[in-house]
């Protein structure tokens, strides 16, 4: 008996082993897209590239498996010493990857197999049984909806009614009741709920008035980002040069336009479908352009200049339709962000690379800028690479306390970026 009881325990022991091994190896690949999502996923994707690299496919790329840990421990010195590393940050500058020195060797391996193993998400279903479109049923629910509290109603009439027969069976003499739209109690209940509701919708529409996410006006000009800085991978500074050295990113002039459509004077990409599902005559826009230029795309030339302006004749100033809007008693400098914030495009314009006519993308209120600087991490001076803002090498007392362990990282908020006169007059 204490033999098979053995071999009984023994088995028992390596079911529980093989558990817990299962287990640990699920916690471990959890820990991997935790860790990605914390660490990665503000610069990286798994399949496609972002501010930084698709990450997929980085065992053949990477010149040894030691690379990988020393480059997330320390970029800056990979850079410095290591040819590949410079490469790396000649093809993706100015932005250079953050060290993360707190991530350890078996970290970066789970994040590493989470990548490997990543594959995007299933697209949610927009047609119905035998491909026939999804429909909305919020209609439906509401006509239920308002079935339900007549029949409720209906029922509450029948019940005073049965209640009057009973009464006047047991000879106990009641009062007329009192219809429903005298009843205090119904009007009461009326006047609170209409009351709730109005001020849900006047407080929000007072909180958004002067906010105009999503707005998207009609340009005079089909000016389609997607075919330029996504299709062309033209970079957002050779049309708004400004944004990197000036307060206004600034709307490019006609000139930069005729830069490349001197040449280009037929659209022969892929075709280009407005938001409301009607197709854009490419070439046709390209026309436009050359009105408003004054170039004539059969002699190559500029229109003369007869009536001596200075300008072609028939050429004019393009006149785009402004989107994003602040209050005049906000300060919003862009070089202070790109430059010295190494902030992209994208974090407050969103996927402008993917937009076909622009559209506000952030609401751009106080709260959103506020959450923003709360969350950025400081780009400190290093003097042993000479690389960083020189600028916030005052604030060595944060130097040390990283250094000592006292803090993890600096954010705007502590430098004072949530301080009101940083962004009002």
């Amino acid at each position: 008996m204490s033999r098979y009881k053995k071999i009984i325990n023994n088995s028992l022991a390596s079911i529980l082993f093989l558990f817990l091994f299962s287990f640990g190896n699920a916690v471990k690949a959890a820990d991997g897209e935790a860790l990605f999502k914390a660490n990665c996923a503000n610069c990286h994707k798994p399949d496609a590239d972002y501010t930084g690299p698709a990450l997929q496919g980085w065992a053949s790329r990477i010149p040894n498996p030691e690379w990988l840990y020393k480059w997330v421990a320390n970029p800056a010195q990979m850079i410095a010493s290591d040819a590949y590393s410079k490469g790396l940050a000649d093809k993706w500058k100015p932005t250079v990857m953050t060290a993360f020195s707190n991530l350890k060797k078996d970290e970066v391996d789970a994040i590493m197999k989470y990548v490997d193993n990543y594959k995007p998400p299933a697209p949610i279903a927009t047609t119905g049984p035998a491909g026939e479109p999804a429909t909305d049923n919020s209609l439906l629910f509401g006509i239920l909806t308002l079935v339900l509290a007549m029949i409720a109603f209906i029922l509450l009439q029948v019940n005073s009614n049965l209640r009057k027969l009973t009464d006047e069976k047991e000879g106990v003499h009641r009062g007329e009741p009192v219809p429903f739209y005298r009843n205090k109690t119904y009007l009461m209940t009326g006047i609170l709920l209409l009351f709730a509701l109005g001020g849900y919708y006047t407080i929000n529409g007072a909180i958004g008035l002067g906010r105009m996410k999503d707005y998207q006006p009609e340009q005079p000009i089909y000016y389609s980002h997607k075919v330029h800085a996504g299709t062309n991978q033209i970079s957002c500074l050779y049309c708004h040069g400004g944004a990197q050295d000036s307060k206004h990113a600034s709307v490019p002039s006609v000139n930069v336009c005729m830069n490349c459509h001197m040449a280009i004077k037929e659209y022969k990409g892929e075709p280009i479908v407005r938001e409301d599902g009607s197709s854009v005559n490419g070439t046709a826009e390209i026309q436009k352009l050359y009105s408003y230029a004054g170039w004539n795309p059969d002699t190559k030339q500029y229109n003369p200049d007869n009536n001596k302006d200075g300008m072609p004749d028939g050429s004019k100033p393009i006149d785009w339709i402004k989107i994003h809007n602040l209050p005049d008693h906000v300060y919003f400098n862009h070089s202070q962000h790109i430059k010295v914030g190494k902030q992209q495009c994208q974090t407050c314009h969103g996927n402008i690379q993917e937009m076909g006519e622009v559209a506000q993308f952030s609401d751009l209120s106080m709260g959103w800028c506020i959450n923003c600087h709360r969350e950025s991490k400081v780009d400190f001076f290093n003097k042993e690479t000479g690389e960083g803002n020189k600028f916030y090498s005052i604030y060595e007392k944060f130097h040390n306390d990283i250094k000592n362990h006292k803090m993890d990282s600096v954010t705007v908020e502590h430098i004072g970026g949530t301080e009101c006169q940083k962004c009002h007059y």
